[in-house]
């Protein structure tokens, strides 16, 4: 084993045939001589029986032969076909045909489709669309002419541009430009069970809920907007988002203005989906935002998050049972998950 993962998280992988730690290990059976990947449907042996190598090459430089049912070394394949994707799509000025990246990795175009979809998260054409839209925001917080940086993020027209990513942005391509100003967004400061809370909303959405912030921290996060307190509009949501943060059980739809990259923007959509009461490991977080190699990445995402309780991250553990990290204290993380299994049960 590398020092990646050691031989008990291993096994608890194995045994519950995790997809999440597929390409991060193999499994090895003395009793029949195969290596396996970790989500391999086959019967399981005893865990005397079982040895784990970093990767096929290993287990076979140590006398195993693959399993022809879970084929566990076109995992390597596969990842190296959707990273090769990926550079491609990235080097590339505009959109690459789906039959042009199935043709430089070697796949049928309708099975690297879904290849790549359950590697990302997303589809060929979805990546090279949020590839463009995170060119043209960057070019455009540096103060690039709007038009000028349509055509260079690889939109063939300003039209494509504002059917696609002016949306993602959540303002205007101008306003973006200059940072966000002109952008206002409403603030309050509520009480709740957990402490004081910062609510801000833009006019599309609740775009910060923390604890232990105050206007001067938000200020300081939109630099350029216009940084207002309280309003009717505002009075009536933020009480919305107390009754979540007293019962996180809840879902209860409110509106949302943030923005992320691709894969932090997959990260908050899969915490949005665990349900109240259970938990998630950032293997499996990372796995359903669609890249399961990403599970560092899938904690800095949490990390991230900008709506507090209602993009519910206090739902993610570590591997091994512990609560992990969260940003606003432990104790607050569990308040929330008690509240939640309780109400379940």
């Amino acid at each position: 084993m590398t020092s990646a993962i050691d031989s008990t998280t291993a096994w608890d992988a194995f045994e519950r045939r995790d997809r999440a730690f597929d390409g991060r290990f193999v499994a090895a059976v003395a009793s029949t001589g195969i290596y396996c990947k970790p989500s391999c449907p086959a019967r399981h042996p005893k865990r005397a029986h079982v040895s784990f190598y970093p990767d096929g090459e290993a287990a076979r430089a140590a006398g195993f032969r693959p399993c022809l049912r879970c084929t566990p070394d076109t995992v390597g394949r596969d990842r190296l076909a959707v990273a090769d994707a990926l550079a491609m799509i990235e080097e590339a000025d505009g959109a690459v045909p789906l039959t042009a990246l199935a043709a430089r990795v070697g796949y049928a175009p309708h099975h690297f489709h879904r290849l790549f979809k359950r590697a990302t998260g997303v589809t060929p054409a979805a990546y090279a669309r949020a590839l463009c839209a995170r060119r043209a925001a960057d070019a455009l917080t540096g103060g690039g002419k709007v038009t000028d940086v349509i055509y260079e993020a690889g939109y063939a027209a300003p039209s494509r541009f504002y059917d696609n990513a002016a949306p993602r942005l959540g303002m205007s391509p101008t306003a973006w430009a200059r940072g966000g100003a002109g952008v206002t967004i409403r603030w309050t400061v509520v009480a709740t069970s957990l402490g004081p809370m910062l609510v801000a909303a833009t006019d599309k959405g609740l775009c910060r809920i923390s604890f232990e912030e105050d206007a001067a921290g938000l200020a300081r996060r939109f630099p350029q907007a216009d940084v207002i307190e309280g309003g009717a509009a505002l009075a009536d949501l933020a009480a919305q988002v107390v009754a979540q943060v007293e019962s996180p059980e809840r879902d209860l739809g409110l509106p949302l203005d943030v923005r992320g990259t691709a894969f932090q923007e997959a990260v908050w959509a899969a915490l949005r989906a665990i349900p109240p009461g259970e938990t998630r490991t950032y293997a499996q977080l990372a796995a359903a935002a669609g890249n399961p190699l990403a599970v560092r990445a899938a904690g800095t995402a949490c990390g991230a998050n900008p709506l507090a309780v209602v993009v519910p991250c206090h739902r993610v553990q570590r591997t091994n049972g512990s609560l992990g990290g969260y940003a606003y204290g432990l104790e607050r993380k569990r308040t929330l998950l008690t509240r939640e299994r309780s109400r379940k049960a």
